[in-house]
Parts: structure tokens; sequence; C-alpha cells
């Protein structure tokens, strides 16, 4: 396939998962593709975003303009797009729960392929009529959790033939410079334990705070390194208090030799060389209804052993491996399993053959192929309504 994608998402360098997900998608869509002219990205943007100067980047709609997502639909059914890719989550588009985005869909001509990155076993208004009528209206639905095909069949009667299962994509690995970065950032001698992404109340990291002091007395190398900023929007709400309450806590358990914290948005290069880096990489979440973890598939597409609450994503992610899973507010469970993992480096080796294997399909280039084959099938039932190029349309 050689036609144009147009992809309707947050993007770099927005910080976002959502952002950095589209622009990996869109890199290895066009490596796929091989021969193609450049594919456009309509960004969903905040008002104060700055993006590259890139006439590709000129169908910008800010958020919160309702008239402009109709506006840009009409736009792309004149353009030689043979495809729309519409990466959904309800909070990044405008209106009570992104409803905005259903005036794009209802306007839209051209096939439309979209990736759910949220999907609720058994959704609630507003959220229910929204994604009934975006899967109603897609040409194809992309999910990245097994579970989220049958939730959508029982939800809105969606056909499982428009339903396509696709991990969520995940860097390569390269092991060989693992020592010489352990060494750089002085985690050389160091049992390194991880979590990464936004900052916020539902990632559970307490519940490890509070089991390191045992761990510790029996692995008196462990560290606990958190990344990661606060969520914006969690900001907004209430500052820093959950990074200072997490800061409290590790003073109170003595733990300030044992766990770093670091308040940064990382560049994926320095993400994926601090992920290879660690030893265990934990999602402690307390919520069991999430349906996808970029954390979570990065970790284990760069083969790093795990521990997780059975969230659903992980459920589907680490079927078979279930000894992994820890309940939030099982503290016995915490410290045995750290302990385990942590002081058998035998143990810990076979994990991360074992997750290596998980993660093997997950990698952006397999990703990226098994996309272009959706859009390719999506575009064959492309209307004829559109002669100009894309760039020619630009205001």
């Amino acid at each position: 396939m050689s036609e144009q994608v147009a992809y309707v998402s947050t993007y770099l360098p927005q910080k976002c998962g959502i952002a950095t997900y589209t622009y990996h998608l869109r890199q290895t869509v066009q490596k796929a593709k091989r021969k193609s002219l450049a594919d456009p990205v309509v960004v969903i943007k905040d008002k104060d975003t700055k993006y590259p100067n890139d006439p590709f980047f000129n169908w910008a709609i800010v958020k919160e303009n309702r008239e402009a997502y109709a506006k840009v639909a009409e736009r792309l059914n004149k353009s030689l797009v043979s495809v729309v890719s519409l990466q959904h989550e309800f909070g990044i588009f405008g209106g009570e729960a992104g409803s905005y985005i259903l005036d794009f869909v209802r306007a839209l001509k051209k096939p439309l392929v979209t990736t759910f990155h949220t999907v609720f076993k058994k959704p609630v208004e507003p959220y229910a009529s929204i994604q009934r009528e975006l899967a109603e209206r897609s040409d194809k639905i992309v999910v990245m959790n097994h579970k989220a095909i049958s939730y959508l069949k029982d939800s809105f009667h969606i056909t499982e033939d428009k339903i396509e299962f696709i991990p969520h994509g995940t860097p390569i690995a390269d092991m060989k410079k693992r020592a010489d970065f352990r060494q750089k950032i002085g985690w050389q001698d160091r049992k390194v334990i991880m979590t990464f992404g936004f900052l916020s109340r539902n990632k559970g990291i307490e519940a490890v705070i509070r089991a390191l002091p045992e761990v510790v007395k029996k692995v008196p190398k462990a560290l606990y390194v958190i990344i990661g900023q606060t969520h914006p929007n969690v900001k907004k709400l209430e500052g820093e208090s959950y990074r200072n309450e997490l800061k409290a806590l590790i003073c109170q358990h003595h733990l300030e030799h044992h766990v770093q914290m670091i308040d940064e948005f990382m560049t994926e290069q320095d993400l994926v060389r601090y992920i290879t880096s660690c030893d265990l990489y934990i999602t402690p979440y307390p919520g069991l209804d999430q349906i996808t973890s970029g954390t979570l598939a990065y970790a284990i597409g760069l083969g790093r052993p795990v521990l997780s609450t059975p969230y659903r994503y992980a459920q589907d992610l680490l079927k078979g491996c279930e000894e992994l899973f820890v309940a939030y507010d099982d503290h016995a469970g915490w410290v045995e399993k750290m302990n385990a993992l942590l002081s058998n480096d035998t143990l810990l080796a076979a994990y991360q053959r074992k997750m290596a294997h998980i993660g093997m399909p997950m990698s952006w280039p397999q990703v990226g192929k098994k996309y272009n084959k959706v859009f390719s099938e999506a575009a064959v039932n492309q209307p004829s309504i559109g002669v100009e190029s894309i760039a020619k349309t630009q205001d």
C-alpha cells in the first residue's frame, strides 16, 4: 500500500502517552509501506502547544473548537488521503467525554480505522453512546486487549470481523549497552525495581514503598526507581501533593538510600535505557479496569521481569504467568515476591526470557506491518470524491 493515512490524535511534542503512541505508529507504518507520500497528522492540540513547522501538521484542531472538527473532516474528504486512523481516548477531544469527535466522524466520508485505547466492560453514559457511535461508524476497530473484543460485542453488538487485535507497540531491546548505562548512573551494584509513567494516585506506588523495608532486609542493595512527572491534569487540581506524600512515606520508613524519584518526562531513548537497565518492573495499580498500559507493554517488550496487580491489561498480556500477580493491598505478597525475584538471579533470568518471548510480537516493526494490513483492507472501500493532494489543500 502506498496511499496516504491521516492520523487523528494528539502528537509530539505534547507530553501524552497517545501522542507518543501515534508518533511511533506513523513512523513504523510508513516504513512498512516503503514507498509512500508522507502521512499527515490531524493534531488535537491545546491552544498553547507549539508544533514543528511542517505542512503536514497544519491540519490541527484546537481541542475545544467544536466547529473545526467537521471542517477538517470535510477537507480530508477532498484530499488524496485513503484512510483515516483515529486514536481514541475520551480525554483528548473537546466536549463532555470528548463528544466533539462525533462531529468529525459524522462529516467524514473516508474509510475510518479507530483504535480504542479505552474500552469499558460495562460502559455508562456519557461514554457509552459516544463509543457506540464511533464503533458503528468505523470500518475497522483496533484494540490492544483480547478482552476488549468481547466487551465491544456485548455492549454494542459489534461483529467480531470488524475488530482487530494488534498489541501495543514497543521499542526493540538492546541489552549490549545495559551494563555501561548502569555503571554511568550508579546502578552497577544495585537490584533495581522500577515504575514509570505520569504520577497520580491511581498508580499505587505507595504499596511498593510500604513493602520495601522488609525487602531491604533480605536484599540490602534494592533500589526502587520511580520515573515520571505528575500528570498535568492532576497537577492542576492538587499540585504535587501525591509526590509529597510519597516523599514523606519514604522518609517515614528511612528509605532515602533505597528510593529514587526522577521527576522528568524522558525522551524515548532515555526511557528505553532506564527500563532496560532495571531488574524488575512493577505496575501496582489499585484499579482493575485498565484495559491497556503502555508502561507494562514497554517493560515486557524490552524483556524485563515484572510484578503487577491483576488489572485487565495485565491479565491479558501475562496469561499463563499468573504467579506474577499481587493484589494492591497484599503487603505480604509484595514482600514475598519481590524478595523471591531479587534474591535469585536464576529465577530473574528465567522470567526475563519469558517476558522477551511474550514481547516478541509487540515490537513496533511488527505492529506497523499489522496496522498497514488493516489500513490497506479499509482503503479498498475508499469513495472517489477527492483528487487534490493533501499538501495542496493547506490553508
